[in-house]
């Protein structure tokens, strides 16, 4: 007979190692490339120390002269907070006990909601690799009615996905826990469940993960676009301060391409080894590659992913990168350092599965605690396109 207690262990001993080999192989090409580790974990922080320049130091000198002293090394401290990441999955009494005569009812009950808590995992996961921290998902810039609303971009929202509307300035609530119950790709829409009065209404409001402002991991969007980077400010030092190139359409060209490229391993002795962009930016490299009438190379990478080859760099297409915008990165200086991989969050007596308090049904909670972080940012490269 199948039990809370068979359920319970079949998560454990079964669901997790699969959960985790999709989480760690299947987000992404960017994800799949970068390291994880639990080295330089201490707590509940992430601390580790880069250094800058050459320790050593190499002169040609005279048979009697003094030997070179050492260049002192220049070090940085690097010290984060890991982020808290949960996915929940929920089985319903009346659903585990319709199953409780059938293994295999039981089995397709938890492979449905497992399934569905790795494509959420995946998502949200994959998202947050370009995000800012702050849990932004985009901006909200016309009221159609109470509940309908015009935003920037819809390819970072889902139906069902619980969202809060703030005036980010300010973090004034336009809303707070929304359901999101259409997104119209078509029209740039999105439609939540609830009402919001016209009076809490700006025009600079934008839709955030609900409960995650500032709670996400530190992705693309922080290492190029934040004033301060790990606490270290980059204009007073420019080892945190990435490269940014801004060039016209007609302008993005093989030769400006190669001249980021080569620029990086010029000045910082790192070559890149992976272009991100978006679809449509893709689309334009592997054109301008067949206008000049180069064969269009192709790599399968780690994880499975296809890529074109730009000058042997993978050039690789992520719905979350933004229209516009190519990153030239060396994804060896990333590293997703993280407490533990994925487990199930149990409590006093191990048990993963536990009834939701005044609810006719069961809960289990899958934890990370993990931050992304760059060791190397100057020798990384952010190209945006304009028109």
């Amino acid at each position: 007979m199948i039990t809370i207690e068979n359920a319970d262990k079949a998560l454990k001993s079964y669901y997790l190692d699969a959960i985790s080999a999709q989480l760690n192989e299947s987000i992404s090409p960017f994800f799949a490339a970068i390291e994880k580790s639990t080295n330089n974990v201490f707590g509940k922080d992430v601390k580790m120390m880069v250094t800058g320049g050459c320790g050593g130091n190499v002169i040609a000198g005279s048979e009697d002269g003094d030997l070179p002293s050492p260049y002192a090394n220049r070090y940085y401290d690097i010290t984060v907070p890991l982020k808290n990441i949960y996915g929940t999955i929920e089985i319903s009494d009346k659903a585990l006990r319709a199953s409780q005569n059938s293994s295999g009812a039981f089995v397709n009950l938890l492979n449905a909601e497992t399934e569905g808590l790795v494509s959420a995992a995946k998502f949200n996961f994959q998202r947050m690799l370009y995000g800012n921290g702050t849990g932004f998902l985009c901006g909200a810039y016309e009221r159609v009615s109470a509940r309908v609303y015009k935003v920037t971009t819809t390819k970072y929202m889902f139906p069902g996905m619980k969202v809060d509307m703030l005036d980010e300035p300010d973090h004034i609530n336009g809303g707070d826990n929304l359901t999101v119950v259409n997104v119209d790709h078509q029209n740039q829409t999105v439609t939540v469940d609830r009402d919001i009065s016209e009076a809490d209404y700006f025009e600079s409001c934008s839709f955030f993960v609900h409960g995650a402002y500032g709670n996400e991991l530190c992705g693309l969007k922080t290492v190029f676009s934040a004033s301060t980077l790990y606490g270290h400010n980059k204009t007073e030092e420019s080892y945190f301060r990435p490269k940014t190139e801004t060039v016209s359409d007609a302008d993005l060209n093989e030769e400006f391409l190669v001249r980021v490229m080569d620029e990086i391993e010029e000045n910082f002795g790192a070559k890149p080894n992976m272009i991100l962009c978006s679809f449509k930016t893709r689309r334009k490299i592997a054109a301008m590659l067949t206008e000049n009438k180069r064969v269009i190379d192709t790599a399968t990478l780690q994880g499975g992913y296809g890529a074109i080859l730009f000058n042997g760099v993978p050039v690789v297409a992520d719905k979350f990168c933004p229209d516009d915008t190519v990153f030239v990165l060396n994804t060896q200086d990333f590293c997703l350092h993280q407490l533990c991989d994925w487990e199930w969050l149990e409590d006093e007596d191990g048990k993963i599965l536990k009834q939701i308090p005044g609810k006719a049904a069961y809960s289990a909670t899958l934890v990370k605690y993990a931050e992304l972080v760059c060791s190397k940012p100057c020798a990384q490269s952010v190209i945006y396109v304009t028109k």
